[in-house]
């Protein structure tokens, strides 16, 4: 009962021809998330200090919005982007990722930077996944703070006026 949503013939045209739902994803949005904490994050991500915390709660709130493969074809272009045509986004994996960050220390969470062969052990034993695994988040989260690093320092740049 809880996935019915009001019906809208003029969105569910757009999403069927495949530019998105934008209005209902703004209100889906509205509704799952806390604007303080959204302006705090906001804060974290224009400084740079966004954490492996951070990015849990990240994740907690864009599952309270509902499916991600739903997400995904509210927003224009989504159901075209490169193999996304039979995207099932598995649960299990995001289930991972969590339990990998909830085996970290508080420390650890703050700084991934520190998280030696050790400790990655550890966090793969904790998790009830592989080492393999635990590089893989890592990686990828080194990699996204990386493309943030260099949106936020293009924003930065003042153009020249000729």
């Amino acid at each position: 009962m809880d996935a019915l949503e009001p019906f809208h013939p003029d969105r569910m045209a757009s999403r069927i021809l495949g530019m998105g739902d934008v209005l209902s994803l703004i209100e889906k949005a509205q509704a799952n998330v806390d604007e303080e904490k959204a302006k705090e994050m906001e804060k974290k991500l224009r400084t740079l200090s966004f954490t492996l915390d951070d990015f849990l709660e990240q994740i907690g709130q864009v599952r309270k919005m509902g499916p991600l493969e739903d997400l995904l074809a509210m927003m224009p272009g989504g159901s075209k982007l490169k193999g996304m045509k039979n995207l099932q986004i598995d649960d299990k994996k995001i289930d991972q990722v969590e339990a990998i960050i909830r085996s970290m220390t508080p420390k650890e969470k703050a700084d991934p930077e520190i998280i030696n062969a050790s400790r990655r052990k550890r966090i793969a034993a904790g998790s009830g996944t592989t080492i393999a695994d635990v590089n893989r988040l890592l990686k990828q989260f080194k990699d996204m703070k990386k493309m943030m690093k260099q949106f936020m320092g293009k924003g930065k740049k003042k153009k020249k006026s000729f």
